[in-house]
């Protein structure tokens, strides 16, 4: 007989031996999924019988659907999670929830690796987000990813199912991140690609301002939204958008250009009105003075509007004749009604350079015509400096007296020293350079020094001081004429006389790219300033780049007073100085 053969009376043993036996057969083993068949429901358990010695119970409850109740009855097959074959009473341990765990996590990673949508129910909330039951595996739903937008209520999404997109899964922790705002990026997406390929650029379309920006404002146009930048809104100014635009308004906009690859739309509104630069040209024209509107101030100029979607500059050069190096908010203000002249025009780059102290009489001319050459003129010493005074004249302009022109018998250096800032002096107008805006004047020439003298005598920035015969000085004025030139610099002849002189590499130049003494030609003329000399060994050193800081100087100087602002350098200071003393 087999070792499975019972005799015809089986005793107690013989049936354990046979249930042992059957229950070798079956591949059930603790940590496993099985299926089980529904004995009864009993006090809201339900027995199940999956094959062992013992059935196992389960609540009722593990066995609903989200947002229903169970559906299940006697006989219904069910799968289980078997966490022990046998506990203290002598019952399987059964669990419905791991079960459904353990199933789902196997079909949530299958969906996942191809990037499927999954189905699931959001049931709670926690911080940070919300609870999302996937068919029996628990999803974390961050606040971020419910939608697009903030959403202030979430109670009509609250147990519905909906498609959801897993983004992290990780089964040693049991975390799933899924996200919801994903799909609906998706569909957007593919709404908004639908949606642009029924624009075209040039169209002209209704929408709705639905925000308002700095840089401009964002437009529906149905389901897809497009940008109006704040340039394009009108053809003028537009400080910013909310001056002219409201959310909810509607407005009708030309689509400028729809960008194929990110599928970004731009709008625009001015483009519906006719561009006021097309009569630019016939309504403006150079020299011609004009009034407008000042729109705006920067530390260049001030912006003026000529006419809606006309703008001017004046550049703060062009501001006033004598008020140099002061900020144009000094001199204009926005909104102010201002009258000036066109002083160009370029229709391609939409551009109109304006003149506002052209409107206004130059000082320099009215200076040259009321004191001619020879007048005598009195004024207040503003500023002293290295190469000379500076006085104050009437029409607000300064006049420079060279230390050459202080005194016929003492050095400039040394006749400075009698005057001091705030003095009065008397001196006599040399020249009057109206197109460099600058004044000569003498002191010495009001005093007996010989006849001819002043008519020998120039003042730094006027002609060169080397007259023919003459002999000249140490910060004088002359013109050079090159008789050869060096790697390190060019020897020169003071044109007017027999002096050799030699202008150094660096001092060919203030730029020191341009300090190349190749740049010059034997027979070539320039100016330059004598910077030093030795009268025994007749050898004289000359600059050009002296001469340009001493210009520089001088022109700043002269715009250095009280009453026309600030300068650079120790003119500066000075001008500083003496704005404390007045007050």
């Amino acid at each position: 007989m087999a070792k499975s053969a019972v005799s015809m009376n089986p005793t107690k043993s013989d049936f354990e031996s046979l249930l042992e036996e059957s229950y070798a057969d079956r591949p059930v083993s603790e940590g496993s999924v099985v299926k089980g068949k529904v004995l009864a429901i009993e006090n809201d358990l339900v027995i199940v019988d999956v094959g062992l010695k013992t059935e196992g119970r389960i609540p009722l409850k593990d066995f609903d659907q989200p947002g229903k109740p169970a559906d299940i009855k006697v006989g219904s097959t069910v799968e289980v999670y078997l966490e022990r074959i046998e506990n203290a009473l002598g019952e399987a341990v059964l669990s419905r929830e791991k079960a459904k765990r353990e199933e789902a996590w196997v079909r949530l990673e299958e969906m996942s690796t191809k990037n499927e949508r999954v189905d699931g129910v959001i049931f709670g909330r926690v911080k940070g987000g919300f609870t999302v039951d996937l068919g029996g595996a628990v999803a974390f739903l961050p606040g971020s990813q419910v939608d697009v937008r903030p959403i202030r209520d979430v109670g009509p999404l609250m147990h519905v199912s909906q498609p959801f997109q897993i983004l992290k899964m990780d089964r040693k922790r049991g975390n799933i991140v899924v996200s919801r705002r994903a799909i609906m990026e998706e569909t957007r997406a593919e709404q908004r690609s639908e949606l642009v390929q029924n624009l075209a650029e040039g169209q002209v379309v209704d929408g709705v301002v639905k925000n308002i920006t700095d840089y401009g404002a964002f437009v529906d146009l149905g389901g897809i939204d497009g940008l109006l930048h704040v340039t394009d809104i009108a053809w003028k100014r537009v400080n910013h958008p909310s001056d002219v635009l409201a959310v909810g308004q509607t407005v009708k906009v030309q689509i400028v250009r729809i960008n194929p690859e990110t599928q970004r739309i731009s709008l625009g509104m001015k483009q519906l009105d006719k561009d006021p630069w097309d009569v630019v040209a016939e309504k403006f024209t150079v020299g011609t003075k004009v009034k407008g509107k000042v729109t705006n101030i920067t530390d260049y100029g001030a912006f003026v509007e000529l006419e809606d979607g006309i703008e001017g500059l004046v550049h703060v050069s062009e501001m006033s004749w004598t008020k140099k190096n002061v900020h144009p908010g000094k001199i204009l203000s926005t909104s102010e009604p201002v009258e000036v002249q066109v002083l160009e025009i370029d229709s391609s780059k939409r551009r109109i350079s304006l003149g506002l102290k052209q409107v206004q009489q130059n000082p320099w001319v009215s200076f040259a015509s009321k004191y001619p050459k020879g007048t005598v003129v009195e004024g207040e010493v503003k500023n002293m400096t290295e190469f000379g005074l500076f006085v104050g004249l009437d029409g607000d302009v300064d006049g420079m007296v060279h230390l050459s022109d202080l005194d016929w018998k003492r050095p400039g250096e040394e006749a400075i020293k009698d005057f001091k800032k705030g003095d009065i002096v008397k001196a006599q107008v040399l020249d009057v350079d109206q197109e460099k805006e600058r004044i000569s004047l003498g002191i010495k020439q009001l005093t007996e020094g010989g006849a001819g003298a002043g008519a020998a005598s120039a003042s730094a920035g006027g002609a060169p001081r080397a007259a023919a015969g003459g002999t000249p000085r140490k910060g004088e004025k002359v013109t050079c004429e090159v008789m050869k030139v060096e790697d390190g610099g060019l020897e020169v002849r003071i044109v007017g006389t027999d002096i050799t002189a030699y202008a150094k590499r660096g001092d060919l130049a203030r730029d020191r790219s341009e300090q190349r003494s190749e740049r010059f030609a034997v027979g070539e003329k320039f100016d330059a300033v004598i910077v030093a000399m030795d009268a025994k060994a007749r050898k004289v050193n000359v600059s050009i780049k002296a001469m340009e800081i001493a210009d520089e100087r001088e022109a700043v100087a002269q715009y250095g007073s009280s009453d026309s602002g600030a300068s650079l350098g120790d003119i500066f200071q000075a001008a500083l100085k003496k704005k404390e003393e007045q007050k």
